[in-house]
């Protein structure tokens, strides 16, 4: 490695390395410099697992491992998911020795395969379509002279390219995937979580709050992506249990994204909840905030609306194994005659913090253990439901086939004994020990089988845990917005019995999820299951709509999926006008206070419904 590395800087190339005498910290900082500074990172095995190097799509193995796994274990760090560039991979193999002849046939072999597939799924699999031997002991024999050169090189013609391609298909579990996978549920799944992840412009708003109050020196780059150009030292200095969890934080980042699709397509650093930035900046915030949120917080509702407190409560759900399921962050919004109601903890993103002094608020009173027992019954255990149907089809995969495979060997090896006693009655002398070792076999199925069943019972026991308060913000009334942009419940009524009406009117199915406070007013799907995520604005008359942060930004990550549905003279004559992805095509003419962005010209753009 060494040798490698100083002919590549008298070559005036820069040059960074990883070798097994490095600890856990030098590693990652060589990965960094690799990825900001250095042209070429010259590794030992060392750099096979646990690093990510997919910002680079050009490897050499210069010295070839007898192991076929080790070589998989190599082109994985790059050729992975996300990476955006056609990966080059070249094998350098002196094909004037035994080994490299051997090498050489291989990957020929390989390349037919590749061919043939129509995909590089053929290197992953390398292992599972060599000849009977390991690549090591057919290299062995050819130096030891066990065989003949031409007779070892022949074993690799011996299995035809077909019964190759169904070794390297088992060995990808196609077949198993294309049986038992369900499509519906994973997609179900993936429409769930686009719907209520944690979206990168809230991670964004929040980191940039954050570097203001850390010192973070954080500015914009010409192509859109972020520049840190100093981290402080009180973020960088970490625990060995931090760096373990997370990777080591950097001095500098000269290129970053919050976004996962455009940090993959620029090879960029995403930052985003797991990276070691963030979480450095959560933990920093934690602890010198931590006084201040114990106060409680003030907030401003512009519309005039409410007028109470919100608690904002964390639980989890555990398993009989006593092993964490879930967990989840809840809101409760409790109104000054002491109502309460679940609701969206964005609702943050629509009200303005407090930021001067307020005198005569009134008083509510804050009953932690009410809030606590409502959540419990309205909250909790919809979401321990959810999570028990979960557990329940992943116990029938294990009840079919886990328990099923222990039942056929358990089976097999009474079958086993009953013929050692058959033989035996004919007087054939079978020694103890053969049945003895059978018998152990057949305890320690039977054994792993009352294990699996016992681990499948509780792990369809869940229990919640009891809910704990992390905050509580008092909401109260000032109204900033214009009179005829404010909302009014009776003709927001008629907006969306006439946006639901038009819905099912097109053959869709709508939901009015309007009071979970989402982002959009209306969940509608037709029988392809092709979703509309729509926001309803209805108006007495005409004139400008406005929209709030939370709509604003779910608009933007939802495209063409996000509708705004906008009601005019709904009072008298109502008349529907639809505009898709509105976040493409309109710009707001005006911000107010950061909470509201206020939309003119949107009939420009919209489409009579």
């Amino acid at each position: 490695m060494e040798y490698l590395a100083e002919k590549l800087r008298k070559w005036h190339y820069s040059v960074t390395f990883i070798h097994g005498g490095m600890s856990l910290d030098e590693r990652i900082r060589a990965e960094n410099e690799f990825r900001h500074h250095a042209q070429i990172m010259v590794a030992t095995e060392a750099a096979g697992e646990g690093i990510n190097l997919q910002f680079c799509w050009l490897m050499v193995n210069y010295d070839i491992p007898w192991n076929p796994n080790r070589l998989e274990q190599r082109m994985g760090r790059i050729h992975r998911y996300g990476q955006q560039h056609e990966v080059h991979i070249y094998n350098l193999v002196a094909v004037n020795t035994r080994e490299g002849a051997i090498l050489e046939r291989l990957f020929e072999k390989l390349n037919r395969m590749k061919e043939h597939l129509g995909s590089d799924r053929v290197f992953d699999v390398i292992g599972d379509i060599l000849p009977g031997k390991s690549l090591k002991d057919l290299i062995l024999e050819a130096i030891s002279n066990k065989r003949t050169l031409d007779d070892i090189l022949d074993d690799f013609e011996r299995i035809p390219d077909e019964e190759a391609i169904k070794k390297i298909k088992e060995a990808t579990m196609e077949a198993l995937a294309t049986r038992h996978i369900d499509l519906t549920r994973i997609l179900g799944e993936q429409r769930k979580a686009r719907e209520n992840r944690l979206v990168p412009e809230y991670v964004e708003a929040f980191f940039k709050r954050a570097a203001e109050n850390l010192d973070i020196k954080m500015e914009k780059r010409q192509d859109g992506f972020w520049r840190i150009s100093q981290v402080p030292l009180s973020l960088r200095n970490q625990t060995y249990e931090f760096k373990t969890r997370f990777g080591e934080v950097n001095r500098e980042y000269n290129k970053l994204s919050f976004d996962k699709e455009k940090a993959f397509k620029g090879q960029t650093e995403f930052i985003a909840l797991g990276h070691p930035l963030l979480e450095a900046v959560i933990e920093k915030i934690f602890k010198e905030f931590a006084l201040d949120a114990e106060k409680g917080a003030l907030f401003f509702d512009l519309e005039g609306k409410r007028d109470g407190v919100i608690w904002f409560l964390e639980a989890g759900i555990k398993d009989g194994n006593n092993q964490p399921v879930g967990k989840r962050l809840f809101a409760v919004y409790q109104t000054k005659d002491d109502r309460m109601e679940l609701i969206n903890p964005g609702i943050l993103w629509d009200l303005r913090p407090a930021n001067e002094i307020v005198e005569n608020i009134e008083n509510i009173e804050l009953d932690e253990d009410k809030v606590i027992a409502f959540i419990i019954e309205t909250g909790l255990e919809a979401y321990r439901q959810d999570l028990l149907v979960s557990r329940k089809r992943d116990a029938q995969i294990k009840q079919k086939y886990g328990i099923r495979s222990l039942d056929a060997l358990i089976l097999k090896s009474e079958e086993k004994l009953a013929e050692y006693e058959i033989r035996r009655a004919k007087g054939e002398n079978i020694p103890e020990s053969v049945i003895a070792r059978e018998l152990h076999k057949k305890h320690d199925l039977e054994c792993k089988k009352q294990r699996l069943l016992k681990e499948i019972s509780a792990e369809n026991h869940l229990l919640s845990e009891t809910p704990r308060i992390l905050g509580v913000a008092r909401v109260i009334p000032k109204s900033t917005i214009k009179d005829e942009l404010k909302t009014d419940e009776e003709i927001e009524k008629i907006g969306m019995d006439i946006a639901m009406s038009y819905e099912k009117s097109q053959g869709r199915m709508p939901e009015d999820v309007s009071s979970l406070n989402l982002g959009y007013d209306i969940r509608s799907k037709d029988i392809q299951e092709n979703y509309r995520y729509i926001e309803v604005k209805a108006r007495a008359k005409e004139g400008a709509i406005a929209l709030t942060p939370n709509e604003w930004i779910m608009a933007q990550r939802l495209g063409d999926e996000y509708w705004l549905y906008v009601i005019t003279n709904a009072a008298s004559s109502p008349e529907l006008y639809l505009i898709q992805n509105p976040a493409k095509h309109l710009k707001p003419d005006e911000e107010i206070d950061i909470v509201r962005y206020i939309v003119r010209d949107w009939k420009e753009k919209a489409v009579k419904g």
